[in-house]
């Protein structure tokens, strides 16, 4: 019971530590969201350019969404004619290049790691982009679109084609002040936080346990801590594999990565297992359902690839700059509550989120609750009905 009680109070401290954040970079997620229409982003996604993926990476920070989310949405955006490789971007950018996650990290692991996660995403999405100029060939591509117009139902499909932006014409502030600019931001904020709920839920519940349970001399091996190039060259080689078998996606992996690097893992290492969320073992099952066996197993090789590149570079970099955090002074939030500048914020942004959820669930927001799931062969719009209401 002890051992059991220490591993939920890891848990419970830590997601103390991190909701102000969640709450606010959902918040300012769907506040984009609630003025940027997804037919606009298909429109600006055509090609493989650089400024197209500049593009994609931008919008896939603005979308913020979990990762099975970004998974379908990334399908219909190509099933809808978007450029494979700019899909892939936008996918990678707006599970990996968010707000919130930066802000977690930085919280929970030092404004290092958040600088080196966007750091290295633009790394990751640039070496993924030459990737794919060099191996993927037309036929497979053909290939993949014949399976991705099939429709195959993966998960997150309703979630993913709900467009619940502001409909009406007009500038953005005019737009975003407006009843119907609340009630769009209430309903993707609350949708957010329902997508991504089960998932950090679950990172968090790993972490504690892993962190309480787990001692750190058998991480200190595993990822040859005390061997100073050899832990280098190991982690970000190391780091997507832990990533693939723990499951986790999303920000719910933050809390995880605080415990590797804790235990040893390098800093390229840490980086190379966040970006990982995307390779998750659902998540491949889901590519091959989306795309086939094929190119699932192209999208496995030139992913695992981008993201160990962008480990090395990251871990080399930041390196030579001076600017790895000493690891001595990584700890795992443990204390529970207690009245500090953390709590003034939860109870602040939490106050802010009751009113979106209560704003939610005034507007009709239930109902979409049930959709989520959805179809991948319909276009969700469910604050269409509920316009009378807002």
């Amino acid at each position: 019971m002890h051992a059991i009680w220490h591993a939920l109070s890891v848990t419970g401290s830590m997601a103390w530590e991190i909701t102000w954040a969640l709450i606010l970079g959902f918040t300012l997620s769907a506040v984009v969201q609630a003025v940027v229409r997804k037919a606009t982003v298909v429109s600006l996604l055509g090609d493989d350019r650089p400024r197209t993926l500049a593009t994609a990476t931008g919008l896939g920070i603005a979308s913020s969404s979990c990762s099975y989310a970004a998974v379908a949405l990334a399908r219909s955006l190509f099933r809808k004619g978007a450029d494979f490789t700019a899909a892939m971007t936008f996918e990678i950018a707006s599970t990996n290049l968010v707000v919130e996650l930066g802000v977690i990290l930085a919280l929970l692991m030092g404004w290092q790691f958040a600088a080196a996660e966007f750091a290295g995403g633009a790394v990751m999405i640039t070496a993924l982009a030459v990737l794919f100029r060099l191996f993927l060939r037309g036929q497979l591509l053909r290939s993949a679109r014949e399976q991705a117009e099939r429709g195959v139902a993966g998960s997150m499909e309703g979630h993913a084609t709900m467009d619940m932006s502001v409909q009406r014409q007009g500038p953005f502030t005019r737009r975003l002040i407006s009843r119907d600019g609340f009630t769009s931001v209430s309903h993707v904020f609350v949708m957010e936080w329902a997508a991504i709920l089960r998932d950090l839920a679950a990172g968090l519940l790993i972490a504690g346990a892993i962190a309480a349970w787990v001692p750190d001399t058998f991480w200190r091996a595993f990822f040859f801590d005390g061997h100073p190039l050899a832990s280098k060259l190991w982690g970000p080689l190391i780091g997507p594999l832990v990533a693939i078998a723990s499951f986790v996606c999303s920000v719910g992996n933050v809390p995880l990565a605080v415990v590797l690097w804790k235990g040893g893992i390098s800093f390229g290492g840490v980086v190379a297992f966040l970006f990982a969320d995307l390779l998750i073992l659902p998540i491949l099952n889901i590519y091959r359902k989306y795309y086939g066996v094929r190119m699932a197993l192209f999208v496995l090789g030139t992913f695992y690839t981008a993201m160990v590149l962008a480990g090395y570079v990251v871990e080399f970099v930041f390196g030579s700059l001076g600017l790895v955090p000493d690891r001595a002074q990584a700890t795992v939030p443990d204390s529970g509550v207690s009245w500090n500048y953390t709590t003034w914020l939860n109870i602040a942004f939490l106050l802010m989120a009751a009113i979106l959820v209560a704003r939610f669930v005034r507007t009709g927001g239930r109902d979409m609750l049930g959709m989520m799931g959805g179809s991948p062969g319909s276009d969700h719009d469910p604050g269409k009905p509920n316009r009378s209401r807002h």
